[in-house]
């Protein structure tokens, strides 16, 4: 039953991640790839809620295997974000391949924490 719910949440993360990545990035002429980051903190923010909820105990492993690993696994793409900074580095584009590493890393923390926050309000 466990890998049914991982398997529903990614059915719906990976089409949303797909769609939310080329909205994004069709609205941003530049090589930045915000299409990626909005991916990645959108999940980040989603999991620090969840993560929340799970430790005040308003949410069962049922819904952390569908929304956390299934939903949010496939959402959220670190193997993109690694090549899309790669390919930054080896075009020439190093600057943003840096701000890339350090936005994503430091807007990702800090989506996790408010989602966690939130919920510690919402939950408590």
């Amino acid at each position: 039953m466990n890998w049914l719910l991982v398997l529903a949440g990614a059915a719906v993360g990976a089409p949303l991640r797909y769609l939310t990545d080329r909205t994004v990035q069709a609205r941003h002429d530049t090589v930045f790839p915000w299409g990626t980051f909005t991916v990645n903190v959108s999940g980040s923010i989603v999991l620090g809620l969840l993560a929340g909820a799970a430790l005040s105990g308003a949410v069962g492993t049922e819904i952390q295997l569908l929304v956390g690993t299934g939903f949010c696994g496939a959402l959220t793409t670190y193997s993109t974000f690694s090549y899309e900074t790669l390919q930054l580095a080896e075009n020439g584009a190093r600057f943003y391949a840096v701000v890339n590493v350090v936005a994503s890393v430091v807007a990702g923390l800090g989506a996790v924490f408010v989602g966690m926050t939130l919920a510690r309000v919402l939950f408590a």
